[in-house]
C-alpha cells in the first residue's frame, strides 16, 4: 500500500513539473522569445539568425 501511495505521489510530481515547463516555453513563445534558455535572448546582438542557426554554427558564439 506504501509502494503505491509513493508510486502515485512520485507520479503526480513529474506530471506537474512537466506542466509547468511546458506552460513556461509556452509563455515565451507567446512573448516572442526566440532562445528561452539563453539570458541574453531579450537583447542578443544575433537573435535575428534564430536559434536554430545559432546553434549550428562550428563557431562559439559569445554575447558582449
Amino acid at each position: 500500500m506504501g509502494a503505491l501511495l509513493s508510486d502515485i505521489f512520485i507520479l503526480i510530481v513529474l506530471t506537474l513539473l512537466i506542466s509547468g515547463a511546458c506552460a513556461y516555453i509556452d509563455r515565451e513563445k507567446k512573448r516572442g522569445s526566440h532562445c528561452i534558455g539563453c539570458p541574453m535572448a531579450g537583447s542578443c546582438p544575433r537573435k535575428s539568425i534564430g536559434c536554430a542557426q545559432a546553434g549550428s554554427d562550428t563557431k562559439q558564439i559569445t554575447h558582449s
